[in-house]
């Protein structure tokens, strides 16, 4: 057992690697150090934070030597703020260490070791790609302004000018959002007093059709002022702004996702184009956030199925109906299961919007209703895709997907460490797999997008 540094004590460490997370990796007498703010090849002076037994935590104070791959990064805010942390290294090593962490969790989360395994799709841009951006509010000098949480801070937002991961027609819809706000001598929300009015603001947008629409969430549900001035100046600032809402959320979380919203002016979607489909999004329904790379990641996920043209696919998390009316195109029929009824509305109407009768929509729990869709009639799947959240599928949803027996799932994963956690209860349950294709959706951020394909052993 290497010696331990101890806590709060001054080191000096050369990084040698990317963990996953983003943070980087240094060893002191083989003891690992997870250092943060640190790319490979610095060698830093740091103070170690945290203890373990088995590795430790550390904060860089000065970086002596930077290594070779770091260069400039172009936002006038990195560093402060808490996202785009790899702006500063050069891009194609960017890949290959997302590359190496796709590898490292199949091979040793997973202990999946026969698995063909492509190297990374990369982005065909590397800033402004995002459809969607969430913004939390805060009093800075100016009045309330929108932003983003300070780097390791949760209480502490960092007021933005700019944000390079979207276009300049969603930075200036928030300019306007923010004007409007001063105008009205408004209060941006205090995260430890629990005080003030704005909490977020989320943008959505589509640089297809040049349609934005907001959601402006607040503490309570008391009147705003001046609406229209607001929808003035907007149409002015903005002119693709389709709509305008309004959400509540008096709790401590910071999320826009499951609020109810009401319209302030406008529609409650706006059209987004993907794989020659048009798609209705509304402001809570999932949809990919870079819209060219989600194009990618759905020719793969098509590619991996294998259709010839008569199958049954069941589409689980199929929120807008996004990968299921691109499936349907290429399967008999294909049904889209999704938990939140509003999504399922959309996906409805995208199918209507888009010509396609071999797609049905169905709203319920992926845990809950695979028995009754059975046992009421839905014939059993071909091929299944499944697109969850983050964390990845439940046991009792991993369960349930065994069950329908499907000779090939697909599972497309915007997080490789629980990817690798399903593979081993999915292969436990009589299923190979047998490719991993990984897609570089998010620039400059430590994540990173997967197609898997699985098949019946």
């Amino acid at each position: 057992m290497p010696s331990r540094p101890s806590k709060y004590s001054e080191v000096e460490l050369r990084v040698d690697s990317l963990a996953f997370g983003g943070r980087g990796v240094a060893r002191l007498d083989d003891f690992v150090l997870f250092v943060d703010r640190a790319l490979p090849g610095d060698l830093v002076r740091a103070r170690v934070t945290k203890v373990k037994r088995r590795y430790g935590e550390a904060k860089v104070l000065e970086t002596i030597e930077r290594g070779p791959d770091r260069v400039p990064a172009p936002c006038p805010h990195f560093g402060s703020c808490g996202g785009c942390r790899w702006q500063d290294l050069d891009y194609p090593v960017q890949l290959r260490h997302k590359a190496v962490q796709v590898r490292d969790a199949i091979e040793r989360i997973g202990h999946q070791h026969e698995v063909e395994l492509d190297g990374i799709v990369p982005a065909d841009r590397t800033y402004a790609y995002r459809n969607k951006l969430e913004y939390s509010w805060t009093d800075g000098p100016d009045g309330p302004s929108t932003g983003f949480h300070r780097a390791g801070r949760w209480d502490e937002v960092l007021p933005i000018d700019v944000c390079l991961l979207t276009d300049e027609p969603g930075n200036e819809a928030r300019r306007a959002v923010e004007s409007w706000a001063r105008r009205h001598g408004l209060r941006g929300y205090d995260r430890r007093a629990h005080e003030g009015f704005l909490r977020l603001l989320v943008v959505r947008s589509s640089d297809r059709t040049g349609e934005l629409l907001l959601t402006l969430v607040t503490t309570s549900d008391q009147p705003l002022p001046d609406v229209a001035g607001l929808e003035e100046e907007l149409r002015r600032r903005a002119p693709g702004v389709v709509g305008l809402l309004h959400a509540v959320a008096d709790g401590e979380g910071e999320s826009a996702a499951g609020l109810e919203t009401r319209v302030l002016f406008g529609r409650d979607w706006y059209e987004e184009r993907l794989l020659d489909l048009r798609l209705r999004v509304s402001a809570g329904s999932f949809l990919q956030t870079n819209t060219e790379m989600c194009e990618r990641l759905y020719e793969l996920a098509i590619e991996e199925a294998g259709l010839a043209g008569d199958e049954v696919v069941w589409d689980l998390y199929s929120g807008v109906g996004s990968i299921a009316l691109a499936m349907a195109r290429h399967a008999g029929e294909v049904y889209g299961i999704e938990v939140v009824e509003e999504a399922v509305l959309r996906a409805v109407e995208n199918a209507e919007l888009n010509g396609v009768e071999n797609a049905t929509f169905i709203a319920g729990d992926v845990a809950k209703a695979v028995r009754p869709l059975l046992d009421g009639g839905v014939p059993s799947p071909d091929v299944v895709v499944v697109d969850p959240p983050r964390a990845g599928l439940t046991p009792k949803a991993v369960r349930r997907l065994l069950e329908l027996e499907p000779r090939r799932i697909v599972y497309v994963s915007c997080n490789p460490t629980t990817l690798a956690g399903n593979a081993e209860l999915l292969t436990e349950g009589g299923y190979r797999l047998r490719r991993v294709r990984a897609v570089d959706m998010f620039p400059h951020t430590a994540h990173v997008e997967c197609v898997a394909r699985f098949e019946a052993a």
